[in-house]
């Protein structure tokens, strides 16, 4: 299956939609559209996961290596999901209490200018 990376501009961040599987063979493109967008001057970047069918370990790392990015840029990357299966991934790897995961961009734009999350 093929990787969909759409990006728009929302109230100050960069929505990131991701569609398709993100895996070994898809991460790559994830990560190099990150790095473009951190590069362009976006710190504040939401990632929407709504679109993604299959979610493994590559492209966990890809969401926290850019986090790690994006701090170091006093940024902050912003996670939406409503999934369950993708959901439970964050959850068993323990990294919902490293990423804010939001039900929406809407939440995820308000969440993130107020610093909260709904997590």
């Amino acid at each position: 299956m093929d990787l969909g990376l759409d990006v728009e501009e929302r109230d100050g961040f960069a929505v990131l939609s991701v569609r398709g599987e993100v895996d070994v063979y898809t991460a790559p493109r994830f990560r190099e559209r990150l790095i473009e967008l951190v590069s362009e001057g976006k710190h504040k970047i939401i990632v929407d996961l709504e679109g993604v069918d299959f979610l493994d370990s590559t492209g966990l790392g890809v969401l926290v290596g850019g986090l790690k990015r994006l701090r170091s840029h006093d940024g902050d990357l912003l996670l939406v999901c409503t999934q369950s299966r993708i959901l439970k991934v964050f959850e068993i790897t323990g990294l919902t209490k490293v990423f804010s995961i939001f039900d929406s961009v809407d939440a995820a734009v308000s969440g993130g200018a107020d610093g909260g999350a709904a997590t």
